[in-house]
């Protein structure tokens, strides 16, 4: 006869495994999708510090107000790009369920 802690103990062992040669795409894919966000947020700087000079330049002051929000909206980004991998990681530990 099964008894339920028999059958909990069996279900924490479920760890999900990639199939063979699976985990070479998904890394590759990975580094992909980090470097894309990367290069966005130096594009959205990039467009946010543009958007502040010429709005000085051609007294525009809404562009400026709109480029500063958008300054610390990448920087908000930014942060957020370093703390929540540290987060879902600690949610998810190994992924054994």
């Amino acid at each position: 006869m099964i008894t339920k802690t028999d059958f909990s103990s069996s279900l924490a062992a479920v760890c999900p495994v990639a199939p063979p040669g699976a985990q070479v795409h998904v890394d590759e894919l990975h580094g992909y999708i980090l470097w894309g966000v990367i290069a966005l947020m130096i594009a959205g700087m990039a467009v946010a510090v543009g958007a502040v000079v010429g709005g000085r330049v051609f007294s525009m002051p809404h562009a400026s107000k709109v480029g500063i929000i958008s300054v610390f909206v990448v920087l908000g980004a930014a942060i957020a790009y370093l703390i929540l991998p540290g987060i879902l990681n600690g949610f998810l530990g190994d992924g054994c369920v």
